[in-house]
């Protein structure tokens, strides 16, 4: 093999540059040297390992993709990667020289672009800030609009890059619709104060709680029956229709102590809800359900007929054995559902009250959220909670809604719109009476426009609206329709719909918008911008008590959910259901789902809420779960919907986001579960390492839901072939740690398969229907880090993971950075987060900490 020169790398690098059209100076000497040493033999025209052809390869960083190669060279090197172990070793110092000159030099000509345009792009608002921002401004934290919107685009993990966020005609005109439907929500709809009534709606009295009472062609199973209960006894005249259904207001002493009952949660057919009440507008609630948990004796035995116990006897209803958790929705014809709340029921009847914000038309729909669900199948289905001596159920009484609830009235919405202006109604609708239009078009748009813009506002800005409000009010509309028609441009104008920040320091508004849409994710709020205003926020003590108070503020829940919504994924978990054959006792378990994902959100909150190290990412000592959830994860019992913390004891696998049931799921398909996809998501989520994709002549890998060979197996051939092997050595021994959870999180030592010939597991199913797996091959999940470092088990694993809580933290910080400044971590940032590192280290990388000092660093300051 000829060396090639220094002179010869520097003449190629300048060759390759003219080819590119870019300019480029020779390489510095010490990067010409080492290429020349230790790596043009493997990289040159003849050989080009990698791809990389260093003879082809211009030194011109002003240019991204040459940029972009030039840093991994930097960052193989700088990981003992390149040169390979195999050849000669550069001596420390040449390397260093050789990482020094190239840092200093890519950092330099970032810099430069940087101070030209910026670290981040200029970007509109997303789905979740554009709703956040119409809810806050409006004073209307019912809207729902972010579904209205399409989807959006994602860049380095997040929706909040603006490389990613185009906006397309489509876009504009999704936007127009959702803020002319915000704005009209909150117009009021009549002239006098709407009455706050307090209503009750009895179940005996709705129809779909007594409709499946009577059997029918399409149903004659007692377990998707509901019947009558007063107290807690049975009343079998009622359910035969020889007594009324309901002694009604002729005697309310015993209307109260009426109730129906069933044994099986709200799934079809049997769906029972307050269908008497529909919110009559969109606002505030106040609903009080009164329920009560029951016990439903067994079916009696037939004479010559086998004993089935498990069918339930509706005459014999007695007081229930334990409480009940019951999931409140609101619904929207058809089965559109919104989860509003929780709460448990015992045997004694109990009023549970929920604080609500509910859409126009919605009703109530509770369901008994541990029951089962019966579903057709091989046979007849049957109760998996019922006992020989009967099964358990729940019991409804009454719904009292109270509201709509106004703290006042016109409400801050309609003011804000409209000031005090004077409200008519007529046939034709509600419109509002202008004395002088063109004075009040000019006063209100001003006034709303300094509300809606995160900037001061020139009153020579109102001009561009004005001739919106003119042209509808020539066609005729009224005043109130005009001013929908210029506030809707408002909405929609660059001003509010994009976040405006200029090359360099950020001035106090742009600080304020910054802040707020990271920690809040929506627009400052009066504070903030009267500090801004002030030419205060930048001030590093005054900034730092504003970032306290906004993660101390409720709405700094809508950060922890947004945030982990991306980086781990968690939008997804309802992209994938329990497979009903392989995973019957997940299958349709919606609070075993629900609580799932309100775990991590917990989790989550309580690290920052605590300043909790980042190390619990990888394992905590505690976790935040509720009943359904311990005996999920093998916790001691615990009772209760309600979510807490809780001690994991010594030897359980729980604790930290790893083995989490969200996290499982989402990097699980509902069948079958991949170490590569759980191995990458470990690679890429956790520890903030980059995995390529596989070659596209790789074929990929198809499970065997016959249970004859494991994906284990079958990476072993990709681990055998050089290609496949540099990434899979790291991405399989995290996916091989997680592979003893399945597809729902729960713990097994065997895979779960489906075959003809062989005998099933015993069981029954949420479904009803009786298991039909069997277990397979049994789970290995031993593993060995590229180190050589060797774990049998996931306890094992997370152990030997945390001498990595450095890299846990700094990626933890690179995802913070990418949500809140729109931007990467550069290769010029580098320094800088290594700097926050270095504060954060005495708390061992505490997450609020974390939060606070990169609010505080030049990175977030500037654009």
């Amino acid at each position: 093999m000829i060396k090639i020169s220094s002179r010869h790398v520097r003449a190629a690098v300048l060759a390759g540059a003219a080819a590119l059209g870019v300019s480029a100076a020779p390489p510095p000497k010490p990067i010409a040297q080492f290429i020349e040493f230790h790596c043009a033999d493997c990289h040159d025209g003849d050989e080009e390992k990698g791809g990389l052809d260093f003879a082809a390869l211009a030194f011109a960083p002003d240019d991204p993709k040459n940029f972009s190669t030039w840093v991994k060279i930097h960052d193989r090197a700088s990981a003992g990667e390149m040169p390979p172990k195999k050849r000669e070793r550069p001596e420390p110092a040449e390397l260093q020289t050789f990482l020094a000159t190239l840092s200093s030099n890519l950092t330099q000509a970032e810099q430069q672009g940087i101070a030209r345009e910026g670290r981040a792009t200029q970007r509109r608002l997303n789905r979740y800030e554009y709703e956040n921002a119409l809810r806050d401004l409006l004073d209307a934290p019912w809207l729902q609009v972010r579904d209205s919107l399409p989807e959006d685009g994602e860049a380095f993990r997040f929706n909040k890059v603006g490389d990613a966020l185009d906006i397309s005609h489509v876009q504009m005109a999704r936007y127009m619709a959702a803020a002319d439907y915000a704005l009209r929500q909150v117009m009021a709809k009549q002239v006098q104060r709407p009455a706050t009534a307090t209503t009750r709606y009895y179940a005996r009295e709705q129809r779909s709680f007594v409709g499946p009472m009577k059997f029918s062609a399409f149903n004659t199973a007692p377990e998707r029956a509901t019947f009558p209960v007063f107290g807690v006894a049975a009343q079998p005249e009622v359910r035969a229709a020889k007594a009324p259904m309901t002694v009604g207001a002729a005697d309310p002493e015993k209307r109260e102590l009426e109730g129906v009952g069933l044994v099986a949660s709200t799934y079809e057919p049997l769906e029972p809800k307050f269908n008497q009440f529909k919110a009559p507008v969109a606002g505030h609630y106040r609903i009080r359900i009164n329920a009560f948990s029951i016990w439903v004796g067994p079916g009696k035995p037939v004479k010559g007929k086998p004993d089935r116990w498990w069918i339930p006897d509706l005459e014999d209803v007695t007081r229930g054995r334990r409480s009940e958790p019951i999931t409140v929705y609101s619904e929207t014809p058809p089965r559109q559902l919104r989860h509003l709340g929780k709460f448990d029921v015992g045997p004694d009847p109990t009023v549970n009250e929920l604080d609500v914000w509910l859409l126009a038309g919605e009703t109530i729909r509770p369901d008994a959220a541990r029951l089962f669900r019966s579903r057709p199948g091989a046979g007849r289905w049957q109760n998996p909670l019922a006992v020989k001596d009967g099964q358990p159920g729940v019991a409804f009484r009454w719904l009292e809604v109270e509201g709509p609830l106004y703290d006042e009235w016109p409400t801050k919405g309609h003011r804000l719109l409209f000031g005090d202006l004077p409200v008519t109604q007529s046939d034709a609708g509600v419109d509002v009476v202008s004395a002088d239009p063109s004075k009040d078009t000019h006063r209100l748009l001003l006034g709303f426009m300094q509300h809606a813009y995160r900037r001061p506002v020139a009153e020579a800005e109102v001009n561009r609206f004005v001739p919106v409000v003119n042209a509808i009010l020539k066609s005729g509309s009224g005043f109130a329709d005009a001013m929908i028609g210029g506030y809707t441009s408002v909405l929609c104008s660059p001003e509010f719909i994009c976040v405006a920040e200029k090359p360099g320091r950020l001035d106090d508004y742009a600080i304020a918008s910054r802040l707020s849409f990271f920690l809040w994710n929506s627009a400052p709020d009066a504070e903030l911008r009267t500090l801004a205003a002030k030419g205060k926020l930048h001030r590093p003590e005054v900034l730092r008590a504003q970032t306290e108070r906004l993660l101390n503020h409720a709405k700094s829940r809508r950060f922890v959910d947004a945030f982990l919504d991306y980086w781990l994924d968690l939008r997804r978990i309802v992209s994938t259901a329990p497979d009903s054959t392989l995973y019957p006792d997940y299958y349709l378990d919606d609070l075993l789902a629900e609580s799932a994902l309100e775990e991590t959100q917990q989790f989550f909150a309580e690290l920052v809420r605590r300043d909790l190290p980042a190390r619990n990412i990888i394992t905590a000592d505690f976790a935040i779960v509720n009943e359904r959830l311990a005996a999920h994860y093998e916790l001691p019992p615990i009772e209760g919907v309600g979510m807490r913390r809780v001690p994991v004891p010594p030897g359980n696998p729980r604790g930290g986001l790893l083995t989490q049931a969200a996290v499982l799921k989402v990097t699980a398909n509902g069948t079958t579960t991949s170490p590569v996809l759980r191995g990458v998501w470990v690679m890429e989520r956790i520890l903030g390492e980059t995995v390529p994709p596989p070659p596209a002549s790789t074929p990929a890998i198809e499970p065997d839901i016959r249970g004859t060979t494991t994906l284990r197996q079958q990476l072993e051939r990709h681990r055998t072939e050089q290609s496949c092997a540099v990434c899979h050595v790291k991405i399989d021994p995290p996916g091989f740690a997680l592979e003893s959870f399945d597809v729902m999180g729960g713990w097994r030592d065997h895979y779960r398969a489906i075959a003809d010939g062989t005998v099933p597991q015993s069981g029954i199913g949420r479904g009803g229907q009786k298991f039909a797996f069997h277990l397979a091959q049994p789970v290995d999940a031993t593993g060995q880090l590229p180190d050589g470092r060797k774990f049998s088990d996931i306890r094992e694993f997370k152990q030997l993971l945390l001498d990595r809580e450095t890299q846990v933290a700094r990626n933890l910080g690179r995802q913070f950075i990418v949500y809140a400044t729109g931007a990467p971590v550069r290769f010029s940032d580098r320094a800088a987060l290594e700097k926050i590192l270095q504060r954060t280290t005495a708390g061992g990388h505490g997450v609020r900490s974390l939060i606070h000092e990169i609010v505080q660093s030049d990175i977030f300051l500037t654009k």
